[in-house]
């Protein structure tokens, strides 16, 4: 989808006439107009405004032009609700929301995070465990 789709099926979702968008992230009518007829985008400083009015990230408002990946554990990021968040309520699209939380790590070592994830793993038999964890030790970053 395009940026100018995703903007348009925005604010229609939120019952929104283009005035209205226009002064919830303050700018003109005319400048909502263009962005909707693809004559132009808005810029970063504009996509943050968009990004923290309707609680979407600028990955998709951008009409998801990238897969997502959480650089902690790897996890495909689908969704915007599986994207964590900074202290200030904004998107960090760079972790999973169970990684990193508020600000903060959710692991404070290699080792919390391989012990985490085994432990979420179907029938951890203590063989099996043993060798995922010389898996993981090899996959995950330090």
């Amino acid at each position: 989808m395009e940026i100018r789709d995703v903007l348009k099926n925005l604010r229609e979702k939120n019952h929104l006439t283009q005035d209205q968008m226009a002064e919830r992230v303050m700018v003109t009518r005319q400048a909502v107009s263009r962005w909707e007829t693809g004559e132009t985008q808005p810029n970063t400083d504009t996509l943050k405004l968009l990004s923290r009015e309707f609680n979407v990230s600028i990955n998709t408002l951008l009409g998801s032009p990238r897969q997502l990946v959480c650089q902690c554990c790897g996890m495909p990021l689908s969704e915007d609700s599986m994207l964590s968040r900074e202290p200030d309520g904004s998107f960090n699209e760079d972790y999973c929301m169970w990684c990193y939380k508020d600000g903060s790590f959710a692991y404070e070592s290699k080792e919390g995070l391989i012990d985490f994830l085994i432990s979420h793993m179907p029938n951890p038999e203590n063989a099996r465990r043993k060798s995922a964890e010389c898996c993981m030790t090899d996959i995950c970053p330090s």
